[in-house]
Formats: structure tokens, C-alpha cells, sequence
């Protein structure tokens, strides 16, 4: 049996959980749209997506086809929102695997009713409005030809419609997409339809739902992986659990004289006799390269410094306050808890400059992921 160099834990219960309290928050009635793409963000698609059909998920959202048909070969019993653009040649998969594309275009619509024509069926699409992002939709003041020839047709159904926040920590630029979202919706004429799914909100931006509001589903995508949205959202106080940890392993230990600079660049100079231990993951892993002098890593539940620029198989660690007891094949967390101690995936985005939505979807495929059930 090979060991394991660097690994993943992803603990399927705490996922299950995170549910529940979720769905428990939200007013009844209101349709959970899980959102799974990047491969359920680099926690696998599989089997985190089987464990949220059996907690009764409404409706999975991903990115592209290739998502779609990993999910619908799982399983016939949940409708599938493709977020992103289809490529033309991607069009026949949304037949052959019964998948409910976007539309934000005229270019799309009349693909879309020359497929319905080809398999004789009506073919149920979400309108994608573009309300200030300016990125995927149709620019919501031009939405209202689109929406007519769409309306018109017989081979196409509007069965829900979206947007995306720019911004949600700016409530006022926030405010004026829902509103320009919402004058789309008004030419629509919807009349509380139960089927007609409309989602605007993510975990970060949802500020509240109203019974007067037209608004009926929301997009919850990292925070059913246990990262918490801001201040402001009325989900941030929830008390999710991290599903994901990471670890890797002491390779080496060395002892190194004063003066001795580190890693690629000589970007950290020893200011004392060292001892640096050799941690058998890099940024080829998922630790990012602004880790270096930043973060740290525990060992035994105790908090070590990263030391010199992370390479692409290896990170170094100052380990010269550690007992003497530490030993080559100790597991190194980077994310996760040791003992008492514990690095947030959160902390350790903020050392690498980025988003968590970002460092998780780096971890790589020599990563193993390792699935638990962890009931409480």
C-alpha cells in the first residue's frame, strides 16, 4: 500500500448537516438550489452530490454540460441548471441528458428551437439577465425582445429566471440590480407561478425574504461546504462545520546554520541555527505560493511557521522550537483541526491573497480525497 503524501478529508455527514441547518433557516417554500460546479468546489462531485440527493436537495446548478451529465449519470430525479453558456456543440446533451439551459440571447433561442423541432419537444430554459454584472444574460434593458420572441414560441418554455450580484457587500449597487432584475420580471407578467423558479441570491447576498417577494430560491454553493458567508446576509450566523480538511507529511527533517537563505528566490534568511522540516506538497498540491513566510502549519496541535517561497512538491516549515519527539511521516494540517488548534480555510486564503472559492478549486488531482462520516 502507498501512503499517502497529501490528502483531502471530506467529512459527507458535516455536508449533511450544513443542509439541514441551512434548509431549517430558510422560510418554507422556498427551493434550495445546490450549487456543485468545479467538481462541488474540489470537494468531488460524486459523492458529495449523492449525499445531497439523499438530503432532498430542489435543484443542482453547475457550470457547464460536462457537470450536468456527471450528475444526471447519478441519478433521473433532480432537475439540472446549467448557469453558464452552452457551446453550440454542446446543444444535444441538453436533450440526451434532460438538462434546463440559460438562455440570454436570440443566437441561443433559435438553437434552442431548431433542437426542439429536431426531437420533436419542448425544451424548458432559465432566462439569465445580466442586471449589472456584466458578464453571462442578456442586458437586462434589452431583455424585453428576447423575452416576447421567447413567449411567442411553442418549442421553448421560461421555467425559472436569474441573476448574479457583482457585489453583494455593497448593498446599494445590490439594490439596484434586484430592481432592474425585478422590471424584467414585471414584463414577464409571472403571476406567482409555484413552478417558475426565480433566484437572484447567493449566501452572501441573501438579506431577507419576503412573503410579498416574487423571489422563491436561492443558490447555495460554499455554504453547505461550511464557509460563511458576511456580515449582513441573514445565513452568516450559522453555525455550518468545515467539510474539507487538508494534510500532507513530514519528508525530511534538517538542521541548517544561521545565515542560510530558503527555497527559490533567497527569500527568508535563517537568524538563528535551524531545524526545517520538508512537508511533501507544494503549490502542485494546493498550497498556494503566497503561503510562503505567511501561513503555518500544525503538527501534534501545534502551530509551525511556512517558511521561504512554497515550490511546486515542496513547502518548508521552521520547526527549531519543536520537541524533539517530531519525526519524519508526521502529518502536517494546513486546513482543519489538530488537538485544540485549528486553520480556517479562511485564514489560509487570506495568506495566499485569494478567495476561498479559489484555493479549494486548486487542489489538484494528486490530491487524495478521503470521504468520512463523521456522526455526531
Amino acid at each position: 500500500m502507498i501512503a499517502h503524501r497529501c490528502w483531502a478529508e471530506i467529512d459527507l455527514a458535516a455536508l449533511e448537516r450544513n443542509l439541514a441547518l441551512i434548509r431549517d433557516s430558510l422560510p418554507g417554500g422556498i427551493r434550495y438550489i445546490s450549487v456543485v460546479k468545479a467538481d462541488a468546489y474540489g470537494h468531488g462531485i460524486h459523492p458529495t452530490a449523492a449525499r445531497l440527493m439523499q438530503s432532498k436537495v430542489d435543484v443542482f446548478a453547475v457550470a457547464n454540460v460536462r457537470e450536468a451529465t456527471e450528475i444526471r449519470e447519478m441519478g433521473s430525479g433532480w432537475p439540472i441548471l446549467i448557469l453558464g453558456p452552452l457551446l453550440e456543440e454542446e446543444d444535444e446533451a441538453v436533450m440526451d441528458f434532460d438538462l434546463i439551459p440559460t438562455l440570454s440571447s436570440e443566437n441561443e433561442l433559435d438553437r434552442f428551437i431548431k433542437l426542439s423541432h429536431k426531437y420533436q419537444k419542448q425544451i424548458s430554459v432559465h432566462l439569465k439577465i445580466d442586471s449589472g454584472m456584466g458578464r453571462h444574460g442578456i442586458w437586462w434593458q434589452f431583455a424585453s425582445e428576447l423575452i416576447e420572441k421567447t413567449v411567442s414560441s411553442k418549442e421553448i418554455k421560461i421555467c425559472g429566471a436569474l441573476t448574479h450580484f457583482a457585489q453583494p457587500s455593497d448593498l446599494e449597487f445590490t439594490v439596484k440590480q434586484r430592481e432592474n432584475f425585478l422590471s424584467v420580471l414585471n414584463y414577464l407578467k409571472i403571476q406567482n407561478e409555484k413552478n417558475f423558479l426565480v433566484h437572484a441570491d447567493n449566501s452572501s447576498s441573501l438579506r431577507s425574504f419576503d412573503s410579498e417577494n416574487i423571489f422563491n430560491a436561492v443558490r447555495i454553493g460554499l455554504l453547505q461546504f461550511g464557509i460563511s458567508p458576511p456580515q449582513g446576509s441573514i445565513l452568516a450566523n450559522l453555525d455550518v462545520e468545515p467539510v474539507l480538511s487538508f494534510h500532507s507529511r513530514l519528508a525530511m527533517i534538517k538542521n541548517l546554520p544561521m545565515g542560510t537563505t530558503l527555497s527559490y528566490g533567497r527569500e527568508y534568511k535563517l537568524n538563528r541555527d535551524s531545524k526545517i522540516g520538508i512537508i511533501s506538497a507544494g503549490y502542485g498540491d494546493a498550497i498556494p505560493l503566497p503561503c510562503g513566510n505567511r501561513a503555518h502549519g500544525l503538527i501534534d496541535g501545534k502551530s509551525y511557521p511556512l517558511v521561504g517561497r512554497v515550490t511546486m512538491d515542496q513547502t518548508l516549515i521552521d520547526l527549531t522550537d519543536a520537541p524533539p519527539h517530531i519525526k519524519i511521516g508526521e502529518t502536517v494540517t494546513l486546513i482543519g483541526n489538530q488537538k485544540e488548534k485549528r486553520i480556517l480555510l479562511t485564514e489560509l486564503a487570506k495568506h495566499s491573497d485569494t478567495i476561498p472559492w479559489e484555493l479549494l478549486c486548486s487542489i489538484t488531482k494528486r490530491v487524495t480525497r478521503i470521504y468520512t462520516t463523521n456522526r455526531k
